[in-house]
């Protein structure tokens, strides 16, 4: 039997996930919300669902519980600013952090970036929490993709 992993440690072994860096969003009725998922993956394809965790002291989440609604924008690799404005390394706090890029929406309302290498955009279904952290389960009711703009990646705490 092993020790358990601390945070610190549990993060470090994450990092050796390549994955695409992505920003949920969502616009309540005081404007929009957004931050950077350290987690989004798929869950069903019948019917078409995604899983992103949200830490219970994030911002956002108030915004997505109350719209029910959140969009999962994958951005590419020259938007390493907003990766780190959405992650909180920038000087933008709050709906300012959407000044930095073009935003539209699809079906739900929230956020959608222009620039995106893809988009999920969700419904809000259920939320399950655990922990400090806040499951948000949300079937995709709308879609965008571009593949000619190559993905921001993030890999063992670098963006490459």
């Amino acid at each position: 039997m092993t020790d358990a992993i601390d945070a610190k440690t549990f993060w470090r072994a994450l990092g050796s996930r390549a994955i695409g860096v992505a920003i949920v969003t969502a616009k309540g009725a005081n404007g929009p919300a957004g931050f950077l998922a350290l987690s989004a993956t798929h869950l069903t394809a019948d019917p078409p669902t995604m899983l992103v965790s949200i830490g219970q002291k994030t911002s956002a989440l108030p915004v997505i519980l109350e719209a029910k609604h959140f969009a999962i924008n994958y951005i590419g690799r020259d938007r390493e600013d907003l990766a780190r404005e959405f992650g909180g390394q920038g000087t933008l706090k709050g709906a300012d952090r959407f000044d930095a890029g073009e935003w539209t929406t699809l079906a739900t309302g929230a956020p959608v970036l222009n620039s995106a290498v893809g988009v999920l955009d969700c419904e809000l279904e259920e939320t399950i929490e655990r922990h400090a952290t806040m499951i948000a389960i949300g079937t995709i009711k709308a879609f965008t993709q571009n593949s000619t703009i190559q993905p921001l990646i993030s890999f063992a705490g670098r963006y490459l």
